[in-house]
């Protein structure tokens, strides 16, 4: 059972926004029913991502109508990780509950994931939807996507792409989201030594508006995936992990010099020469690349953390008396 206090807020409800209107009051109305119903004490934090479809004004009258809706408008739109991470450091709720603002995730799955997370001692609950309502694209590969994330990551769930989870607010406090990496957050719970369950969630049509899904997100999610990995597997220790693919170069050289040698034997100099630079080239070429992403995005994180910035801009918040002012606005954009 919930327990919470008359001042305290229970349940944090954060939603990132990109051009969806037309679900916004519904969705509204979905949750705060089933919130009251069980007596807890909530907030609804809607992140508008940039839209401009008119959201904002269904924003404002939100706000205005309901005394528990918060809206934090960005300047521009800075993709779904960016505003997820926002709802987060916003938040003031015991107990964080993303969700996606089509609709398409159903409120009514909020009470039974947090008694579940309740009962278990988790940390973290992930919605699982086994009866998607989406193209069988899109299906087939999230499923792969999936797959890959869970044998890479060592955490068994069959939904990372399900927005709607219910977290800990604590566990939450210490990470910080970048690229896509909203879908990988249970990595990061896992390597704070978090307690991560899931629970089978229902999943409706979207009824509103056009999906902003494409396949090039799923790409962008598996490089996410093995910066993730690496980050959390290998970040205190990067020189065994350098020194893992240094073995490796070390093998791909030799074989590249016995390669040499044999066409030198047969007296085919130039096939000997080609062959052996053309390796040796590719290898370097490769190895470099993957080393300066993975030092580019280690500097990234430190230069965003030491400077206490965040990769968006807040332009204000709803309601607010002197919204705008810098005091409202604590994030900076990285130049």
């Amino acid at each position: 059972m919930l327990e919470h206090s008359q001042n305290e807020v229970d349940i944090s409800i954060v939603i990132p926004v990109f051009n969806e209107k037309d679900s916004l009051a519904t969705l509204c109305q979905e949750i705060r029913e089933v919130l009251e119903k069980e007596g807890w004490n909530y907030e609804i934090l809607f992140i508008d991502d940039g839209s401009t479809d008119g959201s904002r004004e269904v924003f404002q009258r939100l706000v205005e109508d309901v005394p528990q809706v918060k809206a934090i408008l960005f300047r521009r739109n800075y993709g779904q990780t960016a505003a997820m991470d926002c709802g987060f450091s916003q938040a003031k709720g015991k107990y964080v509950v993303p969700l996606d603002g089509d609709g398409q995730n159903d409120p009514k799955n909020i009470p039974k994931m947090i008694h579940y997370l309740e009962q278990e001692g988790l940390h973290v609950v992930s919605g699982w939807r086994r009866n998607r309502q989406d193209g069988w694209v899109r299906t087939f590969f999230s499923k792969v996507a999936n797959g890959l994330i869970s044998r890479v990551s060592g955490i068994p769930l069959h939904d990372y792409g399900c927005s709607l989870k219910v977290y800990r607010r604590e566990i939450l406090e210490d990470i910080h989201l970048y690229g896509e990496m909203h879908r990988l957050i249970p990595l990061y719970v896992k390597r704070a030594g978090g307690r991560i369950g899931e629970v089978e969630v229902s999943h409706r049509e979207r009824q509103w508006g056009k999906s902003k899904y494409n396949l090039g997100r799923t790409f962008k999610v598996l490089i996410d995936l093995f910066t993730a990995r690496f980050l959390t597997h290998h970040f205190f220790k990067p020189a065994y992990f350098f020194g893992k693919i240094s073995l490796l170069a070390g093998a791909v050289s030799l074989i590249s010099l016995l390669g040499s040698i044999y066409f030198y034997l047969q007296n085919n100099q130039i096939m000997a020469m080609g062959v052996f630079i053309l390796a040796v080239l590719f290898f370097m070429a490769g190895g470099a690349l993957v080393f300066m992403g993975l030092f580019a995005e280690i500097l990234m994180r430190i230069y965003f953390e030491s400077q206490g910035k965040r990769p968006y801009v807040i332009e204000r918040i709803l309601p607010s008396s002197s919204a705008g002012t810098e005091d409202n606005l604590p994030q900076k954009e990285a130049p």
